[in-house]
């Protein structure tokens, strides 16, 4: 793989940044997702005839990052053309590549992603809602927790487990769920973060679903289920070195010009050094998450994986300490709503558990790279 970025990642990161900065840490969500789905950015990862820009994981990463680091993420890239958009493209059928595509590329339309259960957490093994055939249409039952924006999405891209009709094992298959179909409500989960994209618990009650909301092939199983869950991890890493690059960089210029004994407080190894130290670290997750953006790109999914899941890591310890360390580096006014890093403290510990914890990710590396035994 490339250790240097090309000419035109540059560019890339160059025009999304000077994008975000435009809007700014109290941007509007709204606009600022179509500016960027006018300018391409939302779909630069799906493929050309439906009206992407042909890119892959990485550029759209880039994009979330420039993002973050100007401080207006948005969180629904992560859900949207990442995991949905690159699903549909990689094993929907043709009607649904032209029905969502060129929607989900120009912004008209958006998908939210449920996986998540209430006891069964984003363990594909351990999912209940189970969907069952009723002559040619499938019948939807279960619950979901912490989906992501589904008010704001016209469907839902729900996991759900299919009986193999030659093992009897339930397997999983994804399904679309237009947001008005009968049987399908949710409730907005009140949460202490306050972030644009609320969080809800989803009932489906019997959905019926015709034959064509089956997303791919009912026996690909979790090979269909990982082609999303791996650009969701890339994805969540470019969210963390976003919103670490953006709290460091008021840090640093706060060191800078707050001048305490006749000399800049930056200039005292105590606030330089932790700062230079998240300063690598961000730097090192990137890298990480660059080698699993193009493995994915490239067709290496099981390597791909492996880094992903890496790069989630790093980048969510990462993104912690940088936004810890900014914040004390500002003392009080780190806490003030003039600085905006406050809000931070909360929102870079999304990094850390979500849409995977790092305790099951030391579990992941520690049984499928270092060949461990399990503890479970």
């Amino acid at each position: 793989m490339p250790t240097t970025e090309t000419n035109e990642h540059k560019a890339l990161r160059e025009a999304v940044s000077a994008l975000g900065k435009r809007h700014g840490r109290t941007y509007d969500r709204a606009q600022l997702w179509s500016e960027a789905a006018k300018l391409g950015y939302l779909g630069v990862n799906l493929p050309e005839e439906y009206g992407g820009g042909g890119g892959g994981i990485s550029e759209l990463s880039i994009v979330l990052e420039e993002l973050g680091a100007a401080g207006c993420p948005l969180l629904m890239m992560v859900v949207s053309p990442a995991i949905c958009g690159t699903v549909i493209a990689r094993f929907g059928t043709e009607p649904q590549k032209q029905t969502w595509l060129p929607a989900l590329a120009d912004g008209t339309r958006t998908m939210a992603f449920g996986i998540t259960e209430p006891d069964a957490g984003s363990n594909s093994h351990r999912i209940t809602t189970t969907a069952r055939k009723d002559g040619t249409d499938w019948l939807l039952t279960g619950r979901k927790v912490f989906i992501s924006g589904v008010d704001l999405a016209d469907a839902t891209l729900i996991v759900g487990r299919t009986e193999d009709s030659r093992t009897g094992r339930l397997k999983p298959c994804l399904f679309i769920v237009p947001r008005d179909a009968p049987g399908f409500t949710r409730r907005q989960i009140d949460m202490e973060l306050q972030a644009a994209e609320k969080q809800f618990e989803l009932t489906l009650d019997d959905v019926r679903l015709p034959a064509d909301a089956l997303v791919g092939d009912e026996d690909a199983g979790l090979l269909q289920l990982f082609a999303g869950l791996n650009p969701e991890r890339i994805m969540t890493a470019a969210f963390a070195i976003g919103m670490g690059r953006y709290a460091l960089a008021r840090a640093i210029e706060y060191a800078r010009d707050r001048t305490v004994w006749d000399a800049p407080i930056g200039a005292h190894q105590a606030i330089a050094h932790p700062l230079a130290q998240a300063h690598i670290d961000l730097e090192l997750a990137r890298l990480m998450m660059q080698k699993a953006a193009y493995l994915y790109d490239t067709g290496d999914d099981a390597g791909a994986g492996e880094a992903a899941n890496m790069a989630k890591y790093a980048a969510g310890e990462a993104c912690v300490r940088a936004v810890d360390q900014s914040v004390h580096t500002l003392g009080g006014n780190g806490l003030t709503r003039e600085f905006g890093l406050a809000s931070l403290i909360t929102a870079a510990r999304v990094a850390r558990i979500a849409p995977v914890s790092r305790e099951m990710i030391l579990n992941y590396v520690s049984h499928q790279t270092l060949g461990l035994p399990k503890s479970y």
